[in-house]
């Protein structure tokens, strides 16, 4: 991987934001040949928060050479349990999905972020067509045959066409002129690390509570990471909880399935909302990652939704380079669009509908969602139909 200059440089694509979506971009642009830079700050990640990594993003991080660097600080999840602990009248039964239903040796694998951030920049050294300019991008200009990137410390390039992977406040996204609409879910995500006393088997487990989901996914050893949704003053209040306290939170809301809880350093609370931009592409510009969808963490979607954004994206361009066409024209850009449209559309949707269900106190809308949840209990088709659709779109064929 080249080191950038203070000199104007021309690439064929820019990547702005240097988050997993916007390496893994990046990486699969660069290692289809394409010549790709890459605009954002080196740092080091900064919280404990981890990702079950579902499906096809295995694949597709194998495909990059990144897998194999960080496969042995991962954790198999082989099983997944949804349990209703709403205490309310109309109750669903507990569900159990097992990977080898499906004919997999595992529904996926949960790595911590700071791991797989790792092993992405150990790849993208690899690449002698990928630079790097550690910078932030300060201002992007759309133009008729180019965007223009100013960076924070004055150095200045240009991209046929830009990958916004920069986040939920997307520069690029507002520099293409992509309006958002943007949902406060009234809901806080409380997420930390813990170890415990008795083994979780490779087994995720997900409790159902009134205030949404308290989700315990496995690590390597006797460790889970956590993500526990709960209004945000009672977020802020556990996370002003000593380490036993914390603890001795957490072992009554797992129901002491995984024994004693020790509460490892770094706790973190991130509102939740749902945001869905106008658009995926507008002005040579394509958004990946959260400046193109923003979900609460029900299944695991949000990074496995931005890989599969820069599996296509890096597809598309790869295709109309192959074939001699403009990069960055509106016919690849409607491509994208295209695309992706279903599937962020189908996970929004269905990720909404199962927290406003779960929150809901109206009677009949909670005998819907028992009844749903006993049809996936109890009929084997149905369940592993889920079970396939959870983990990735069944007409994706990369």
């Amino acid at each position: 991987m080249s080191k950038s200059s203070g000199a104007p440089q021309s690439h064929q694509v820019a990547v702005i934001g240097g988050g997993p979506a916007g390496l893994a971009c990046a990486i699969a642009l660069a290692q289809s040949g394409t010549t790709t830079t890459l605009v954002a700050r080196r740092s080091a990640y900064a919280d404990n928060r981890t990702t079950a990594l579902l499906g096809n993003s295995i694949g597709f991080l194998e495909s990059l050479n990144v897998w194999a660097l960080c496969s042995d600080q991962s954790a198999a999840l082989r099983t997944m349990r949804l349990v209703d602990d709403t205490g309310r009248l109309v109750r669903a039964p507990e569900v159990k999905f097992t990977s080898d239903e499906i004919g997999m040796e595992a529904f996926g694998y949960n790595i911590a972020n700071r791991d797989l951030m790792a092993a992405l920049g150990a790849r993208a050294a690899q690449l002698p067509n990928l630079t790097w300019v550690d910078d932030d991008a300060r201002k992007v200009i759309p133009g008729d045959d180019a965007v223009v990137i100013e960076t924070s410390q004055g150095n200045q390039l240009t991209a046929a066409l830009v990958i916004g992977a920069d986040g939920r406040h997307s520069l690029c996204r507002e520099a293409a002129g992509i309006t958002v609409k943007c949902r406060d879910l009234g809901q806080s995500a409380l997420t930390l690390n813990v170890s415990h006393s008795r083994p979780h088997n490779n087994c995720s487990v997900e409790f159902h509570t009134p205030s949404g989901p308290c989700v315990f996914v496995p690590l390597p050893g006797e460790n889970s990471s956590v993500v526990w949704v709960v209004k945000p003053e009672e977020a802020a209040r556990l996370k002003s909880l000593t380490d036993e306290q914390l603890g001795d939170a957490l072992e009554r809301q797992s129901h002491s399935i995984f024994g004693r809880m020790t509460v490892a350093a770094g706790r973190h609370i991130f509102p939740l909302s749902i945001e869905t931009p106008a658009r995926l592409a507008s002005k040579r510009i394509a958004l990946v990652g959260e400046s193109a969808h923003v979900l609460p963490p029900i299944g695991a979607q949000g990074l496995n939704m931005g890989l599969r954004d820069a599996a296509d994206i890096a597809s598309i361009v790869r295709a109309a380079l192959t074939s001699g066409e403009e990069i960055g024209s509106e016919a690849v850009l409607q491509r994208y669009q295209r695309d992706r449209s279903a599937d962020i559309s189908s996970r929004t949707i269905a990720v909404d509908l199962a927290n406003r269900t779960l929150l809901s106190d109206f009677l009949p809308v909670q005998s819907i969602r028992a009844a749903g949840l006993h049809a996936l209990n109890a009929f084997g088709p149905i369940r592993r139909m889920a079970m396939r659709e959870g983990l990735s779109p069944s007409w994706r064929t990369n």
